[in-house]
């Protein structure tokens, strides 16, 4: 009987089961691993049971401490590690947010590959400490997410697919989803956008177009001769890399 890598969690949109993925060497990922997510503080409480119930121990929270300000109060019902995946001061914002400006006239996928690579680069460390979080987690089910589970979520699970060893283009489909998964959240935005260019900036950064996970690792493969290099250059330990493909290979 095949299993669905959709899970229904209620208060949530985009949560995915990161097991069934054929790899390179004719296996599959393994399920119950890891899971990716929106945000995991918008569960309802029956949405918390059904975490616990899949088998979750650990959470891996990727959102910044400022995203976390509004989270209700809770005595949450497993293990959440803080790992903070775009951390940075006011001027090293300033900075990155010129880069990203320059980007505003590229079609999408060229957009958004270019942006995530600059967060790559920038974060190194931040990804490193995100890939160590879910290679040390103890037993049991791992949850990573952020907000809408798309970027931050998407290039770390990106990026553990791959040290699992799944083809980019199973990755690449993978991304993609979370465009429609998330379609009832975007709408509202769209509906609420109070100017034409607003509403054209949210069309483009609601989109995951699976050619931006190609894009991406082409480029880290170009900088560092391959995405393995580029972990182990932002701090990735070769222990980490395989208690990460452990985990998703069982």
């Amino acid at each position: 009987m095949l299993r669905s890598r959709e899970l229904t969690w209620d208060g949530c949109l985009n949560v995915r089961d990161l097991g069934g993925h054929p790899t390179e060497d004719g296996g599959e990922t393994s399920f119950g691993s890891i899971i990716r997510a929106d945000s995991v503080r918008n569960l309802t409480a029956s949405g918390w049971e059904a975490l616990v119930e899949y088998g979750v121990r650990t959470v891996v929270d990727l959102r910044g401490d400022h995203e976390r300000e509004d989270d209700p109060p809770a005595d949450l019902p497993v293990d959440v590690r803080h790992v903070p995946f775009m951390e940075a001061d006011e001027q090293e914002w300033e900075v990155i947010a010129d880069e990203l400006e320059r980007l505003d006239d590229l079609p999408v996928a060229d957009a958004t590959r270019e942006a995530y690579v600059i967060f790559l680069e920038r974060f190194k460390r931040n990804v490193a400490a995100a890939m160590r979080a879910v290679a040390e987690a103890p037993e049991g089910a791992v949850v990573v997410h952020c907000v809408g589970g798309k970027d931050r979520t998407g290039l770390l699970t990106a990026l553990l697919l791959h040290v699992a060893g799944v083809p980019t283009q199973e990755i690449a489909s993978d991304y993609a989803l979370s465009e429609e998964r998330l379609r009832p959240r975007h709408d509202a935005w769209l509906e609420a956008a109070e100017t034409e260019a607003e509403r054209r900036r949210l069309e483009r950064i609601t989109q995951t177009p699976p050619e931006v996970i190609d894009g991406v690792f082409d480029e880290l493969e170009r900088r560092y001769g391959s995405v393995e290099a580029y972990l182990r250059d932002a701090g990735v330990s070769e222990d980490d890399l395989t208690r990460a493909r452990t985990r998703l290979r069982g």
